[in-house]
């Protein structure tokens, strides 16, 4: 199947092995050489009110990918997650 990577922004990331809803992808890591897609990026779920602070966000890399769907993509991910802290970006 084919897609563009801005059609995966709009899909919901669930893990097939413990049916945990990860959210929406909100970046893609690609190798810039190759053109290929090594992980999607789902941010971490909100702290503190959902204002300010975000737990770490969810790396997953491709090869977890087990199916993309219209609206969802499954993924297979045993153990623990893989996080990434988000670089910070300046207020202005």
């Amino acid at each position: 199947m084919r897609c563009r990577v801005q059609e995966l922004r709009f899909k919901e990331v669930v893990n097939i092995c413990d049916g945990l809803r990860l959210g929406f992808v909100c970046d893609v890591i690609v190798n810039t050489a190759t053109g290929q897609v090594l992980a999607i990026v789902v941010p971490g779920r909100c702290k503190v009110l959902g204002l300010f602070l975000r737990e770490d966000d969810y790396v997953i890399p491709w090869e977890c990918i087990r199916k993309i769907g219209d609206d969802m993509i499954l993924v297979e991910i045993s153990g623990e997650y893989r996080r990434e802290r988000r670089p910070k970006r300046p207020l202005w």
